[in-house]
């Protein structure tokens, strides 16, 4: 158990260490024009390890976004376009035959960098979900009798499109689960919209992103983020939320108890206190409130509660869903 001075220690070494949140805010916005929220649920999934799922319709800088954050962390960038021709060796890699050692080699495919964008990944096949579900859970690749250890910082940034629908596949829950976050994108406001069409109309050079931190302190600053004081009353609010979706009628929730076909499992709970972590980490505190919890609190758990007929029946939304727990479950 951390003291007061132990705390009060913590604090003043992460105010030191977050001072570059602000700095890489201000460098992803030379080039993302308002997409705050995006931005932010991304340095989360990069302080806590977590893999990040964007959901929106085509157009809102996704792409953009990840790539200039992984030039502003000076770290190797991948994008993979999913399609429902590829295949597992067009991911991870495979074995050729090299003429001149007569002998077979390995080719490595471009789930080997720093930060993957794996775009519209519901539109390829379940054989190619799998192989990246390895590379995301276990942080190692299997080609042919081979493992090889993907290079730290690795994070998987996948998008998908919540319109077009033919053509899919939906990700299996499994899968789902491996992401930390499942971020909703929303459309920028009309001052931000104004500012796009200038920015792309007037045909002015983009701005490039500079290098603002490297992958090693990036990892550095990962080890002070789980330091971050978690209190035993604040693991119980957790551990509430995430068991109110399994047994609502035991929080006075019983109107839902039709609505959700399953609740979040434990991986929901270890990444809801891995994120107010992070949340609590970029707001320069060395311990987390009840306020970091309910701030990503949706999009920890938004992707992890099952819904039922009669709930889409009604347009219940697991965001919905949420309120009304956060709503009901005692702050502590």
């Amino acid at each position: 158990m951390q003291t007061a001075p132990d705390i009060q220690e913590l604090n003043q070494r992460i105010q030191f260490n977050s001072q570059f949140v602000d700095r890489l805010r201000n460098e992803l916005a030379k080039v993302i024009i308002g997409q705050q929220y995006m931005v932010d649920r991304l340095l989360i999934g990069l302080l806590s390890n977590g893999h990040v799922l964007l959901e929106g319709v085509p157009g809102l800088a996704k792409t953009l976004t990840i790539k200039s954050l992984a030039q502003a962390v000076d770290g190797k960038f991948s994008r993979i376009q999913f399609t429902p021709d590829l295949l597992p060796a067009d991911v991870i890699g495979t074995m050729i035959y090299n003429q001149s050692k007569n002998e077979f080699v390995v080719r490595r495919g471009p789930i080997f960098a720093n930060f993957i964008l794996a775009d519209e990944i519901n539109r390829a096949p379940a054989k190619v979900q799998s192989a990246l579900l390895e590379a995301m859970q276990e942080k190692q690749v299997t080609i042919s009798e081979h493992t090889y250890k993907l290079e730290e910082p690795f994070l998987v940034l996948a998008t998908q499109n919540p319109l077009e629908q033919e053509g899919t596949y939906p990700l299996p829950e499994a899968q789902v689960d491996r992401f930390m976050l499942k971020v909703v994108v929303g459309y920028p406001n009309k001052n931000e919209e104004q500012l796009i069409i200038r920015q792309q109309v007037q045909g002015f050079d983009i701005p490039t992103v500079s290098k603002v931190i490297t992958t090693k302190e990036i990892i550095e600053c990962r080890d002070l983020v789980r330091q971050v004081y978690l209190d035993e009353k604040i693991e119980q609010y957790i551990i509430d939320i995430v068991f109110a979706t399994r047994y609502p009628d035991q929080y006075g929730l019983s109107k839902m108890k039709n609505m959700i076909s399953y609740g979040g499992s434990p991986r929901a709970s270890i990444n809801l206190a891995l994120a107010a972590k992070a949340h609590a980490f970029m707001n320069k505190r060395g311990y987390v409130i009840p306020d970091d919890i309910k701030a990503i609190a949706k999009d920890v758990m938004r992707h992890r509660i099952g819904l039922t007929y009669e709930a889409e029946a009604e347009n219940v939304t697991t965001e919905n869903l949420i309120d009304d727990i956060l709503r009901t479950i005692q702050v502590p």
